[in-house]
């Protein structure tokens, strides 16, 4: 891996704990609070690609597994990644890969509909699937009812995969992608 690449995924480590400033949006009836970071999730896959996408997304896990406060709210810790927002967090770097896989395909053909939908379908469908199933299991409720309350992201995690499908779109010329296209 080039020093290049290990910057990348290092600054988007720190745009998605930036994005942790945004303060959470508890929700009451589910232990998970809606946040900005997912936004960062879809944003390293679509800008940075599978590799250096899912490494951004392994350097903020250990981040917060060290215990540095970059989760919304301040988080961080080793009880923050067994509690019930675990299995959110530890979908992250494989949504992050699997949108980055799917942007390198496209690319060259890349729209901006295509990259709204591949964020619907790993940064938004495929985080709620791992993450609600495995927050009903360490809660002791019911996958459905995980996955009942997981509803509650989805408005605003659609308006988070149109905005990262229109900044990647925005910044096409100058993602590492595009290099690897070129190169």
């Amino acid at each position: 891996m080039k020093t290049k690449e290990l910057v990348y995924a290092a600054l988007f480590a720190a745009l998605i704990a930036v994005l942790g400033l945004i303060p959470p949006v508890p929700l009451g009836f589910i232990p998970v609070p809606v946040t900005a970071q997912t936004l960062g999730v879809m944003l390293a896959g679509s800008f940075l690609g599978r590799r250096m996408g899912a490494l951004s997304l392994i350097i903020f896990i250990i981040l917060v597994a060290i215990g540095l406060p970059v989760l919304s709210g301040g988080r961080g810790g080793l009880a923050v990644l067994v509690g019930p927002t675990a299995g959110y967090i530890f979908s992250w770097p494989v949504a992050a890969g699997l949108i980055g896989w799917y942007a390198e395909k496209i690319w060259p053909k890349a729209r901006t509909w295509k990259l709204i939908a591949v964020n619907l379908a790993f940064g938004v469908i495929l985080v709620n699937l791992i993450g609600a199933s495995i927050m009903a299991w360490i809660t002791n409720t019911s996958v459905w009812a995980g996955l009942a309350g997981a509803t509650a992201f989805l408005p605003g995690d659609l308006i988070k995969a149109v905005i990262a499908a229109v900044i990647t779109m925005q910044l096409r010329a100058v993602s590492p992608i595009e290099e690897q296209a070129q190169g």
